[in-house]
C-alpha cells in the first residue's frame, strides 16, 4: 500500500421501523421499535461509543424517533402515575394480573417466540426449554387452559432478556442476575425489568446525539413515515429502468408532489425537534432516487443524498452519460443540474455484512472485509480522494449473528479506526474537502433493490395497491373540501398519507 492518500470509508447504518400505533386507538400492533431498541440501537451505540477513533453516519427514519420517544413516555407514564401501557407485549410484561382466557394466553405466548432460533432462543437455556413448551400449546390449543401464571411471566421475562443488547447483557447487574436466576420469576422482577426497559428507551437518543456532538457520528434522515418519493413525485420513473413494466390504472398520485414535501418537511422538524439541528444528509426511503426527488430535498438545504450501486450502474451505461461511462464507483456524484452530491453504496461490501458475515467466525469476516477494502485502496491510487460507501440496515441483521454481532462490530471499528491507509469519515466531513464531483447527465430512477421500483410496483397486486391508496386521496381530499374533519382527524389522516 502506499499510504501516501487514503481510502475514504463511509459506513452508514439506516434504523428505521414503520408506524405500528394505531393513530386512533393507540395501541401498538407489533412491539418492533422497542425491542429494536433494547437489543439494536443500544448496541450500535455503544460500540461506537467504545472506539472513539471510529466514525459513521447513522440514518434514522422520522416516525422511528416519533415512537422510541412514545415508548420512553409509556413505560415512565406508568412507573410515574401507573398510567397505561399502549403496548401488549409490554403492557403483559407490567401488569400484576395476566390475560385469563385462553385466546388472550395464546396470543402471548405465541408473541413471546418471535425472536431468532438459533442465536436468540436456542442460546439461553431456560428460554429454550419455555419455547419449546410453548410450540407444544401452540400445537395442542385445549391445553392452554392449564397453564399456569408462572409459566407466562417466565416466558415473558426471558423474551426479553433475550431481545437484550449484548452490551447491556455484559454490563448491566440487573439483567445479569434475572439471567442467573433463571425461573421463577416474581413481579418485582417484571417491574425491575420494565423499569430497565425504561431507562435504555430513554437513553437511546441522547446518546447518538451526543456521539453527533463529538463530532464521532453524522446523524442523517429518510423523509418522515419512509415513502417511496421518486413514485409519489411520478409514476412514470418506474420505467426509468423497467420500460416494459406494467403500470397501474393510475396517471399519477393525487398531490403526490405536496405529500413528499410534506414527508421532507415534517420528517426535518422531526429530526430538529430530538437532535436539535437540522440534517444535512438524506437516505431517501429504499435508496429510491430520482431526478425530481433530489431537486427536492435541495430545495430543503440537504447537501447529500445516497443511493444503490444498480442505479449508478443504470445510469452509467445511459446514453447520455458518456462523460462517466468508465468513471469509479468511489467517489461523490453531482446531477447536471444541482449541487446536492450523491453517493452510491458498494452493494458487494454492504451486502457481506448484511448477509454473508453472520455465519462467519468474527476475525475472519473483518479480515475479508479489509481485504476488499484494501483492493479497492489499490485500484483507486492516483484517484483523488476515493471513497467507498457501505449502506446497510443497522438493525435486522444483527439477531443473526453470534452475540448480537458484539465480536464482528467490536473488531471492525478496532481494525479500521487503526488501518494505516483507510479513513473512517462521514458524507459531510468528505465534501468539506472533496474534489470537483463529476456529474450525472441523466439519472436513471431507481432504489438499491435491484436499481428499480420492482419491490413496489409493476404487477397486479402491487398496482392495485396503488390504485388503492389513490382511491383514498381522493377521498380525503373530496372530505377536505367540506371541512368536515375536526382537527386531530386531520392530523392523523395526513400522517397515514
Amino acid at each position: 500500500m502506499s499510504g501516501e492518500s487514503p481510502l475514504n470509508l463511509v459506513i452508514c447504518w439506516h434504523m428505521h421501523q414503520p408506524q405500528y400505533c394505531d393513530l386512533i386507538s393507540g395501541t401498538y400492533q407489533l412491539p418492533w421499535s422497542y425491542l429494536h431498541a433494547t437489543k439494536d440501537y443500544i448496541d450500535m451505540a455503544a460500540h461506537l461509543e467504545a472506539v472513539p477513533e471510529a466514525r459513521a453516519v447513522v440514518n434514522f427514519a422520522p416516525i422511528l424517533l416519533e415512537q422510541l420517544s412514545d415508548y420512553a413516555g409509556q413505560v415512565n407514564g406508568f412507573l410515574s402515575e401507573n398510567k397505561p401501557i399502549r403496548d401488549p407485549l409490554l403492557a403483559a410484561l407490567a401488569c400484576p394480573v395476566l390475560p385469563g382466557s385462553k385466546e388472550q394466553r395464546m396470543d402471548l405466548v405465541s408473541a413471546c417466540l418471535r425472536a431468532n432460533e438459533l442465536r436468540s432462543i436456542k442460546r439461553f437455556e431456560h428460554y429454550q426449554k419455555l419455547a419449546e413448551m410453548a410450540g407444544w400449546f401452540r400445537e395442542h390449543p385445549s391445553g392452554m387452559l392449564y397453564i399456569g401464571d408462572q409459566f407466562i411471566t417466565d416466558l415473558l421475562v426471558w423474551y426479553h432478556l433475550a431481545w437484550m443488547g449484548e452490551t447491556v447483557r455484559r454490563n448491566n447487574a440487573l439483567i445479569q442476575r434475572l439471567m442467573e436466576k433463571g425461573t421463577g420469576f416474581t413481579l418485582r422482577d417484571r417491574r425491575e425489568l420494565l423499569k430497565q426497559i425504561g431507562e435504555l428507551l430513554s437513553s437511546v437518543i441522547d446518546r447518538y446525539r451526543e456521539l453527533a456532538e463529538h463530532d464521532r457520528i453524522e446523524l442523517a434522515m429518510s423523509p418522515y413515515a419512509h415513502p417511496i418519493m421518486p413514485l409519489l413525485l411520478d409514476l412514470e420513473t418506474a420505467r426509468d429502468a423497467m420500460p416494459d413494466i406494467e403500470m397501474p390504472e393510475l396517471p399519477e398520485y393525487p398531490g403526490g408532489e405536496e405529500r413528499a414535501r410534506w414527508h421532507i418537511e415534517e420528517g426535518i422538524a422531526t429530526f430538529e425537534q430530538f437532535f436539535g439541528k437540522r440534517p444535512s444528509g438524506c437516505w431517501p426511503s429504499e435508496g429510491g432516487v430520482s431526478t425530481a426527488a433530489l431537486a427536492q430535498l435541495e430545495q430543503f438545504g440537504f447537501t447529500w443524498a445516497a443511493s444503490g450501486e444498480s442505479v449508478f450502474r443504470h445510469s452509467q451505461s445511459d446514453a447520455a452519460n458518456d462523460s462517466i461511462a468508465d468513471s469509479s464507483l468511489y467517489q461523490g456524484f453531482r446531477m447536471a443540474d444541482g449541487d446536492l452530491a450523491c453517493f452510491f453504496r458498494d452493494d458487494g461490501l454492504s451486502d457481506l455484512i448484511g448477509f454473508t458475515y453472520s455465519d462467519w467466525h468474527a476475525d475472519d469476516a473483518v479480515a475479508n472485509l479489509i481485504e476488499h477494502l484494501e483492493n479497492i485502496e489499490a485500484s483507486t491510487r492516483g484517484q483523488d480522494k476515493p471513497l467507498v460507501s457501505i449502506i446497510l440496515d443497522g438493525e435486522n441483521a444483527w439477531e443473526h449473528f453470534p452475540e448480537n454481532g458484539y465480536y464482528f462490530l467490536n473488531t471492525l471499528y478496532k481494525r479500521l479506526a487503526e488501518h494505516p491507509d483507510i479513513k473512517m469519515t462521514t458524507f459531510s466531513d468528505y465534501l468539506k474537502d472533496s474534489p470537483e464531483l463529476p456529474r450525472i447527465n441523466k439519472l436513471v430512477s431507481g432504489s438499491w433493490v435491484y436499481g428499480t421500483f420492482s419491490t413496489w410496483i409493476g404487477d397486479k397486486d402491487k398496482n392495485r395497491g396503488w390504485e388503492m391508496l389513490g382511491d383514498a386521496k381522493k377521498a380525503l381530499d373530496e372530505t377536505m373540501k367540506e371541512n368536515s374533519l375536526g382537527g386531530e382527524q386531520l392530523l392523523a389522516a395526513q400522517h397515514q398519507l
